[in-house]
């Protein structure tokens, strides 16, 4: 039985019994369904998006690792989940299990690896020793050692029954896979240098190095009779390489983008590769065929892995689901959808009445300022929503997504007026101009659009940075348009002519978020390097650089008088800063995770932000207090208390999406 989406919002449910209702799509919030019975009731599959996942030599399980910082143990019968593990405070990039299907060992970029008991989701040891995020886990043959991989430029090898750094081999840059051979006796290992190298696990020497790839290798694993090694690579190629001669064998071309994982059939000489192109393709490893084509993600494809008997392939990616192929027909078997809701930005009407936000979850809506109140949701995207704006005098909003476009909508009756479709990568920020008929737009394409707000047409097209565009805002006095990139600058053009005024370069890695200053003398810049820069917007010069985050920056906003600006960023801070001392004033802790977000109200009386803890909060400027929070997820306030028919991790999975137990 299919449910409405908002039919049961704020219904009393308590004690009634619906047995096999489909739930995936109905909004729960303030629900009360205590004592109800929910057997075989079907609920949202929560992920963010999916960085690894891994079967288990037996076949029986699959665990997903994700951006909400949590592991996922499935049974592959039915896919249905069984126990989930926290411990991890940052992103899962590595998952794999036990060649006795015992233990699950866990990498995060939080520096630890953890190793958990697979049947029952308890951490059993947490290993330290990585100065920095950990990328790659892998266990020798008969799983009495772990190798794991780390950006800090190491392979650490240890004994999983004590948790003893048994060895540490050095290399000249970051290591982003590692995977033992299948005799135990070496361990391959690859990463930024662009080469492939093989290490005697016993004396620590490196044995072999091999070299063709030209750019960062992301994954690397032997074959089953350890003759052969198969690298995937950022320069959109997978190699395939002789052990004993070091010689390329043959090189698999067709993916037009990074390859992010490999892997290899257990018995047909088939090999599949996970791409950010989005597809997942098939390939004869002795003709270098491409066999299938796997079309259907959305996003970037992490991690792939392929059953133990064979018949099935299950890929992870960023558009947060995870998805079961057959290998024979390349048919996609099952989704298994994620309904994360992380607030990805926030704007304020002009007169300060409605607040706009946007979500993971393909949503936007209207809130009423005052209240707090969801005054409406407005559906339409088909991907993450990344950014919104309102128009200067607050009658349309603009939206922008990861589906490539952006959607203009009618703030009275919610009704989408226009959908611009320009761009050919997901459009990552949009902002109005001051004239209110110019609209901006930044995108993974590297490329800046300016539109005609009234009739949808796209003026003209900024092309200069050579990574994704990040964010783009429009100075005060409508003469600038300025833009921030992954290539670590920022640009200034002129909103006019679309000539490129200055490069401000600085930043040591991608610059996240810009703000103008309200006279346009100013411009803020937030990176991830964590920090934030303030530059004077007609000559480039870098006036201060502001420290205080311990994570990366990614929000920055002027108050309304241009006397403060505030940063907030992954580390869940807010800070406020004084802009003519660059002193750290106050800073805001409440959020329970990255603050992606953040913006003063019209009156500069208080601040608004919104994050990856999927709430949006509003705090006082002058005490810094949490003045309300506004929860942004499905099922805020269901309550599930003393509810029969959901195991243990069904019902975790809803308190994720925000249902409660009384007592708690």
């Amino acid at each position: 039985m299919k449910l409405d989406r908002a039919v049961l919002e704020g219904r009393n449910l308590s004690q009634v019994v619906v047995k096999g209702a489909d739930f995936s799509d109905a909004s729960l919030r303030h629900t009360n369904f205590i004592g109800a019975n929910l057997t075989k009731s079907v609920f949202p599959k929560v992920f963010g998006a999916v960085f690894s996942v891994a079967y288990s030599p037996d076949g029986e399980l699959f665990a997903v690792a994700d951006g909400n910082c949590e592991i996922s143990i499935w049974f592959a019968r039915n896919d249905r989940q069984i126990l989930k593990c926290k411990g991890h405070n940052n992103w899962i990039r590595s998952v794999v299990f036990s060649p006795d299907a015992q233990i699950l060992a866990s990498a995060s970029y939080d520096h630890t690896v953890r190793l958990w008991n697979a049947a029952t989701g308890v951490c059993i040891k947490i290993l330290e020793e990585h100065s920095t995020r950990v990328n790659s886990v892998a266990f020798s043959p008969d799983g009495k050692i772990l190798a794991s991989a780390s950006r800090d430029r190491t392979i650490k090898l240890w004994n999983t029954s004590t948790g003893e750094c048994l060895k540490t081999l050095e290399n000249i840059s970051s290591i982003n896979s590692v995977v033992f051979s299948p005799n135990g006796k070496t361990v391959a290992a690859a990463g930024k240098d662009k080469t492939v190298k093989i290490w005697d696990i016993v004396t620590g020497k490196c044995l072999k190095n091999f070299e063709e790839h030209t750019d960062s290798i992301r994954s690397v694993l032997f074959n089953l009779d350890g003759t052969t090694l198969i690298s995937g690579s950022r320069d959109k190629t997978i190699k395939l390489w002789d052990i004993a001669t070091g010689e390329c064998l043959k090189s698999f071309e067709g993916h037009t983008d990074t390859v992010r994982s490999v892997a290899i059939h257990p018995e047909y000489q088939i090999l599949a590769s996970s791409s950010n192109d989005k597809t997942v393709k098939l390939w004869n490893l002795k003709t270098g065929e491409c066999l299938k084509n796997l079309q259907g993600h959305t996003s970037w494809i992490p991690s792939i892995a392929i059953s133990p008997d064979g018949t099935n392939l299950i890929s992870g990616s960023d558009d947060q689901t995870v998805r079961k192929w057959d290998i024979n027909t390349g048919k996609c078997l099952n989704i298994l959808q994620g309904s994360t809701s992380w607030v990805r930005s926030v704007a304020i009407s002009p007169n300060g009445k409605t607040l706009a936000s946007c979500s993971e979850d393909t949503t936007v809506k209207l809130w009423d300022f005052a209240t707090g109140k969801c005054l409406k949701t407005l559906q339409g995207h088909r991907s993450k929503v990344n950014s919104v704006a309102i128009s200067p005098d607050g009658s349309i909003l603009a939206s922008c997504s990861y589906d490539r476009t952006i959607k203009l909508w009618d703030i009275n009756t919610g009704k989408c007026l226009k959908t611009l479709s320009v761009h050919t990568g997901g459009v990552n920020s949009v902002a109005f101009a001051p004239d209110a008929i110019t609209i901006i737009s930044g995108s993974g394409n590297d490329k800046i659009n300016v539109w005609d707000a009234s009739t949808g047409d796209c003026i003209k097209t900024l092309q200069g940075h050579t990574d994704w565009v990040w964010c783009v805002v429009s100075s005060p006095d409508n003469k600038i348009l300025a833009s921030s990139s992954y290539d670590k600058t920022a640009r200034l053009w002129d909103i006019h002519t679309g000539e490129c005024l200055n490069i401000i370069q600085g930043h040591t890695l991608m610059v996240s978020a810009l703000a103008i200053s309200p006279d346009s003398c100013i411009i803020a810049s937030a990176s991830g390097d964590q920090t934030v820069k303030l530059w004077n917007i007609h000559n480039g010069e870098c006036l201060k650089t502001l420290y205080g985050h311990l994570d990366w920056v990614n929000a920055v906003a002027f108050s309304p008088d241009g006397q403060f600006l505030i940063s907030a960023g992954n580390d869940a801070q807010i800070i406020i800063w004084d802009i003519h001392t660059g002193e750290c004033i106050r800073t805001l802790s409440g959020h329970s995770s990255w603050v992606n977000t953040v913006i003063f109200s019209p009156d500069s009386q208080t601040i608004v932000s919104g994050g990856r803890d999927e709430t949006i909060k509003v705090w006082d400027f002058q005490s810094g207090k949490c003045l309300t929070t506004l929860d942004n997820r499905l099922y805020a306030s269901m309550n599930i208390t003393s509810v029969k028919g959901l195991t243990e991790a069904e019902k975790a999975t809803l308190k994720a999406l925000g249902a409660v137990e009384d007592g708690e």
